[in-house]
């Protein structure tokens, strides 16, 4: 399947809002978990059922229902109806290719992000969608597979006395894009130091595999681009929410957040630049190597040249050939070539040709 884009064959002559899974099925089975948190508990606790969910929705606590797996579709669609999310949102959450973004609802607030890690064992950089919708007492996420970026998130509400257990779910909703964003930073920084490291290699000699480095960090800083940019915009747009979920104390929290943000897309601005510069070097380099080629090649056919003509000269069949009888020509055929050939390449240092 396309890194940078999703097949919507399956979702073609479809009505808008229908519930349509667009993506690669990632897990088995679909399952769900809710954090349910106020500044003295916490409720930790899988659901078996979307119905066992429903207390949670309007209690005094805040609740944080995470969803692994985004494949059964009937299962969205119950959480939809449960929680009144709009078709069209639901419709995006099944859309794994869709572009981060912010949609403001009256009630809710609709949040979709990427997240990025970089897998050391297979050296690549993983993306997965996240979606976000937070109300004013629940916050519901829907991941395409276990595992994310957010323990120590769900560790901060275990612990007592944090500011999360005393907050609600717009710091909650904060956490986990801040999470996100500090995710792409590292990540950023990661593959940043194996680009700048690139530029010794590049000196050191023509490599193929420095060439396919560059190209392959080229695609990473692309596909990190992507989700970040994107991000910025959406969050951007979270910090002029006006719709009362957001409180002004978590308003500043998003605002230091635009800031994390904005130095994530200068920093992949930043080393996109410098991999454009690096294979320029990578192509000037070689192109050097192939001018110091050329110049031997050059300097050892004009020191040939003359040496060849005179050879021409005294290899023809003629019998009357000046000095062919002469005892010594043999020795003076060679000193005539030795010091054509030292001339020439003594006229050739002090040119300062090689």
């Amino acid at each position: 399947m396309a890194i940078f884009a999703r097949k919507i064959k399956k979702t073609q002559g479809q009505s808008p809002g229908s519930l349509v899974f667009v993506g690669s099925r990632k897990v088995e089975t679909a399952d769900m978990r809710v954090i349910d948190y106020a500044p003295s508990s916490v409720t930790d606790q899988a659901l078996a059922d979307i119905e066992d969910g429903v207390p949670f929705k309007d209690s005094d606590s805040v609740s944080w229902v995470n969803v692994n797996g985004l494949h059964n579709e009937a299962l969205i669609g119950d959480i939809g109806k449960v929680f009144g999310i709009h078709p069209l949102v639901l419709e995006d959450i099944l859309n794994t290719g869709q572009r981060p973004k912010l949609d403001e609802f009256d009630d809710y607030n609709f949040v979709v992000l990427k997240m990025i890690r970089f897998d050391k064992d297979e050296d690549r950089i993983l993306t997965e969608q996240l979606s976000i919708v937070f109300a004013e007492k629940f916050l519901l996420t829907f991941q395409e597979q276990p595992g994310d970026v957010f323990e120590p998130v769900r560790e901060r509400i275990r612990r007592d006395r944090s500011r999360l257990r005393s907050a609600g779910t717009d710091y909650l909703a904060y956490a986990l894009m801040d999470t996100i964003v500090d995710h792409y930073i590292s990540t950023i920084e990661l593959i940043g130091e194996r680009i700048e490291d690139l530029e010794e290699d590049i000196f050191a000699g023509e490599n193929q595999a420095v060439m396919e480095k560059i190209h392959r960090y080229k695609r990473d800083i692309l596909l990190i681009g992507r989700s970040v940019r994107p991000a910025k915009e959406a969050i951007s747009k979270l910090a002029r929410l006006d719709n009362g979920l957001f409180c002004d104390a978590t308003l500043l929290f998003v605002k230091d957040l635009q800031d994390h943000v904005n130095h994530a897309c200068d920093a992949v601005e930043t080393y996109r630049d410098l991999l454009t510069d690096q294979l320029n070097l990578y192509n000037s380099v070689l192109a050097n190597k192939m001018n110091d080629v050329m110049k031997i090649l050059t300097i050892f056919a004009a020191v040939f040249i003359p040496l060849t003509f005179i050879a021409g000269i005294y290899g023809t069949n003629f019998e009357y050939l000046p000095e062919l009888k002469f005892r010594y020509s043999y020795y003076v055929f060679w000193a005539v070539l030795l010091v054509t050939a030292g001339c020439l390449l003594y006229y050739f240092k002090r040119k300062r040709w090689f």
